[in-house]
């Protein structure tokens, strides 16, 4: 039988069509996602080169990083070719990743729109599979102070304590705070109880003089703003 280009081994491809040779060649913005994963994996399984197995660990999160960031050793293990090394390297990849796109704004120091919030936030808990609550606290310049995790719950929800949320604006002196909780489901709407916990937040931070300048709401790869929708 022919052999096709899908089973051929990658050293025996053109030079430019292997995934390290042409991110050397051409730059790492010429690379698939597959191609970049096949890099870490290094080398594929019998059936399959590093770059149609990692065509196969995306198609089972239908192509999302961010779904894929939320995969365990034990979930990548199940693909033929999956050993522990492999999918450690995965996963160390895809937390650098998402640690980058955090350290970005953080070093920017200052928050300018609700862009820069998700991006920090999005580091924290893109891949969460349970409910977080965070604060993100600023000082007068709208520079961070820091990040401040308040509560973990479950898949439906979670629990926000006023108390214990301005207990800790107070201690860490800032002039405003921005809220953010994750929707595991991927659903970004506000639920009637996020409008009234947001609404509760605002009037206390009123009367503490730390303003409440914003509440996003995390999904998989998108996020709703109380700011942008004018809803606070």
């Amino acid at each position: 039988m022919e052999r096709t280009d899908l089973n051929i081994p990658i050293r025996e491809w053109a030079e430019d069509d292997r995934p390290r040779e042409k991110l050397l060649l051409k730059g790492k913005g010429n690379l698939s996602n597959a191609e970049l994963i096949a890099i870490l994996l290094g080398t594929g399984s019998r059936k399959d080169s590093a770059v149609e197995l990692a065509k196969k660990i995306l198609k089972e999160v239908r192509n999302s990083l961010v779904a894929l960031s939320g995969k365990n050793a034990r979930d990548l293990q199940k693909f033929d070719g999956i050993g522990n090394a492999k999918a450690i390297s995965i996963i160390a990849a895809l937390e650098l990743g998402r640690r980058r796109q955090g350290a970005e704004v953080l070093e920017r120091e200052k928050v300018s729109c609700s862009k820069d919030v998700y991006a920090i936030f999005q580091s924290l808990l893109g891949d969460k599979q349970y409910e977080y609550f965070c604060i993100l606290l600023l000082d007068r310049a709208n520079k961070v102070i820091s990040t401040e995790m308040i509560s973990e719950g479950g898949i439906s929800g979670t629990v926000a304590d006023p108390k214990k949320i301005f207990r800790i604006a107070l201690d860490k002196g800032c002039s405003s705070i921005i809220l953010c909780h994750n929707h595991p489901s991927g659903n970004i709407e506000p639920s009637e109880a996020d409008i009234r916990l947001t609404r509760k937040l605002k009037s206390a931070g009123d009367m503490l003089d730390i303003q409440v300048l914003d509440h996003l709401i995390l999904g998989e790869n998108n996020y709703y703003s109380f700011a942008d929708e004018n809803m606070i």
